[in-house]
């Protein structure tokens, strides 16, 4: 079985053993809570889509180790195609989802070890490569939802792992056996990890000889004994479990996050990927970092289209729809949005080929990408808001609307263009507010400024890439500059 359907994949998460905490408490049926289940769907339609000919070309692509159809999500990249293609499946998702869809990550590491552990093998001799492509197969022929894992708490940002006061904040091997490793630590911001079958963990920076208990990258089940995932908080996540589908605006969909432990955690050699080569680290933080920059110009394209529909939608129904300023702020939340999109194809198309065959993207693009997704989204947002209008945050809630006595109120005063419904009115509101402030905006506006690195992150590959140098020899050639 190559590819599943979306019920088939809701029902093999829900044979998962998984240990989910959430306000204090275990989570029993991970599958079934209100609060999850919104990001369990946005997963699902990752499989819906793929099962729809109309898609076929952008969702699975066949395989060329075995050549089947697989779902693009467990591919690795052969082209430049491949590369503009995920960019324009990630868009469609976040159209269809206006949420994170989570398995972005998993196929960005995907890419990253897959070449990553070429090199490793081909200077030291060992099997990681091999290692990866029966895991690797193993994904594909089962259509299994795969978690990303780089990002440690990291304590002490000054410090370098080992010499952290708590060895533990960063991810460690603390035992090597015949069989396999041990290893303890946790992940932050795991987005998406309680609805994987499977995580690869990575390193989080470029390291020394001293951290090399904490260069190590591996994958493993989620449910495997040892780990257990502690949910984040997001704003308005409770709606959810008010029954009310119109106050959470956006009910069927939504992303999740977890603080992800790992206490003890056993990972059999077959399963290891990097094991204390340091000097390989940093290799496979950057090309992880340059695919998901790259993702980036497509997911959050996706869910800025939603946002302007939304905030044109809320134009019209507002009674304002011809006014030359709301025209003119439609106009530049697209301008933002397609220049991210440009960014995402750009990088895509100029990619080349790494010494495994994969192709990876132009890293001072994706970067370049990146930075802008840090900046532009926040000014979608601004302008959204600005078109919306206060009733956004201040509307009265769906049981107040629906109450005999104060539903005629609500609708009497809360009516605005000819035509439109009250109840339609604040439907495409609290869309608006869920994307800009609610549970989704941790798929949006938040995540654009610190998922897959901070701006200042990008800043410094921006500066390593962009080959000032060159540039200079360019101006002293034209300006016929001669120097001893």
């Amino acid at each position: 079985m190559a590819l599943m359907t979306g019920e088939q994949y809701i029902e093999s998460i829900r044979k998962m053993k998984m240990q989910v905490y959430m306000f204090g408490k275990k989570v029993e049926n991970p599958v079934d809570d209100p609060i999850l289940r919104p990001a369990l769907n946005s997963v699902r339609m990752t499989y819906d889509l793929a099962q729809k000919p109309e898609y076929q070309e952008l969702m699975t692509v066949i395989s060329p180790e075995t050549g089947e159809r697989i779902n693009r999500f467990t591919h690795i990249h052969r082209s430049t195609e491949d590369l503009r293609n995920k960019v324009k499946m990630q868009r469609l998702l976040g159209q269809q989802t206006a949420a994170c869809f989570q398995r972005c990550v998993g196929m960005d590491a995907f890419n990253a070890v897959y070449s990553t552990t070429y090199e490793i093998d081909q200077k030291y001799g060992t099997s990681y490569h091999e290692n990866f492509k029966k895991f690797m197969l193993r994904v594909q022929s089962g259509d299994l939802t795969v978690d990303g894992a780089m990002t440690d708490p990291k304590g002490d940002r000054s410090k370098a792992p080992h010499q952290q006061e708590d060895p533990d904040l960063f991810l460690r091997v603390v035992e090597r056996r015949p069989d396999g490793i041990v290893v303890r630590g946790a992940k932050m911001h795991q987005t998406g990890i309680l609805n994987s079958h499977e995580v690869i963990v990575m390193p989080t920076i470029s390291m020394g000889p001293e951290d090399k208990d904490y260069a190590v990258s591996f994958a493993v089940p989620v449910d495997t004994q040892g780990i257990y995932m502690i949910i984040g908080r997001q704003s308005c996540d409770t709606r959810k479990r008010e029954g009310s589908e119109l106050d959470v605006g956006n009910s069927e969909f939504g992303g999740v996050e977890a603080l992800t432990v790992f206490d003890n955690v056993f990972v059999p050699n077959d399963r290891i990927f990097l094991n204390g080569e340091t000097e390989f680290a940093g290799m496979m933080v950057e090309r992880f970092a340059g695919y998901h920059r790259q993702s980036y110009g497509g997911c959050k394209v996706g869910v800025g289209d939603v946002l302007i529909g939304a905030a044109a939608l809320a134009a019209d129904y507002n009674g304002c729809a011809k006014a030359s300023h709301i025209k003119d702020k439609l106009i530049e939340m697209t301008h933002l949005n397609e220049t991210l999109y440009c960014c995402g194809i750009a990088c895509s198309a100029e990619g080349h080929p790494t010494a495994s065959g994969n192709y990876m993207i132009d890293l001072l693009l994706a970067n370049v990408c990146k930075q802008n997704v840090t900046r532009f989204p926040y000014e979608i947002v601004r302008l959204a808001e600005d078109i919306a209008g206060g009733l956004m945050v201040t509307a009265p809630s769906e049981a107040d609307f629906r109450d005999p006595k104060l539903g005629p109120v609500i609708d009497k005063y809360l009516k605005a263009a000819p035509g439109v419904t009250t109840e339609n009115r604040l439907r495409v509101l609290r869309l608006i507010e869920n994307l800009c402030l609610g549970t989704a905006a941790v798929g949006y506006r938040t995540e654009s400024m610190h998922g897959a690195g901070s701006p200042q992150a990008q800043r410094i590959m921006i500066a390593r890439q962009g080959n000032l140098a060159m540039k200079k020899e360019l101006a002293k050639k034209l300006a016929h500059i001669k120097e001893n």
